[in-house]
């Protein structure tokens, strides 16, 4: 494993190292990472520690191996149909949030390709890593799209990597609606692909609001990778299957849940409730 790193490093600096080289090798020993580090096994132990509470790792005797549960990620087309209906409503909410005139960012995924489905008859400058939603809003002459380029995932269809970052770095954007495969009031948003966690840090960093969409299902969750805080988010925009505790947490921290009301029968936006 060729690999120089400072000794200097900060702890969550390392961790983060440490645990890729785990996503990628599988299981390595405490006295290799002591070495690759230049750190003292007691402190390896300590970092292990951190990691195997996130749930990132499972410690062994002398190593650590990958927690395959916060590595597995279904294909898009194995997403596709699963909560439908809840990505369907979130896709009318964050449309009815978007405003003649915005740029924002389509993060690639199931639920803001919804989204994508629901833009329609308004100016808007799209900025998106997914072939997917390009095709769809490639449809509307008033939508001026750009495509951010990058390595294309197979599994989630997205364009990810450093071409894909350096391009979004050049902008500056009114909203970006990003998916993500778990969500943690304490550790944030994550998900399983620490590639992908840096193409969407990226588009968070550039939007002045940003906005998460995602299902019921995927609260209290955890993945690989933190792409964002909690404290860093603008809302988050999810179906009305929320629990109650949650939303409340949410709302208590300051931070908005979004989603039609219980009693939602129609299409129409004004039954949009804010927790806030």
């Amino acid at each position: 494993m060729n690999m120089s790193v400072s000794d200097r490093m900060f702890g969550e600096e390392r961790r983060l190292k440490i645990a890729e080289i785990i996503s990628k090798d599988k299981s390595i020993s405490v006295s290799e990472l002591s070495k690759l580090f230049n750190v003292s096994e007691s402190t390896i132990r300590r970092d292990l520690h951190v990691l195997e509470e996130k749930g990132f790792i499972q410690r062994t005797h002398g190593g650590a191996i990958l927690n395959v549960g916060t590595h597995y990620e279904p294909a898009f087309f194995e997403k596709e149909d699963v909560e439908l209906e809840a990505k369907r409503k979130i896709g009318k909410i964050a449309a009815s949030m978007i405003e003649e005139g915005d740029s924002i960012i389509l993060d690639a995924g199931t639920t803001t390709l919804e989204i994508a489905r629901n833009l329609k008859n308004m100016k808007l400058t799209v900025v998106t890593n997914s072939p997917l939603i390009a095709i769809e809003l490639s449809k509307h002459e008033d939508i001026e799209l750009i495509m951010t380029g990058g390595i294309q995932r197979w599994r989630t269809k997205a364009l990810v990597g450093p071409i894909a970052e350096m391009v979004i770095k050049q902008f500056k954007v009114d909203k970006a609606f990003i998916g993500t495969n778990a969500i943690s009031f304490e550790d944030g948003l994550m998900t399983p692909d620490l590639i992908e966690a840096n193409t969407k840090k990226a588009m968070c960093d550039v939007a002045s609001e940003v906005y998460i969409v995602a299902d019921h299902t995927k609260f209290g969750k955890k993945s690989f990778v933190k792409f964002a805080d909690i404290k860093d988010i603008t809302a988050i925009i999810t179906d009305d299957e929320v629990d109650y505790e949650i939303v409340r947490k949410y709302e208590q921290a300051n931070i908005d849940i979004v989603s039609f009301g219980k009693d939602e029968n129609n299409d129409n936006n004004s039954n949009v409730e804010s927790s806030n």
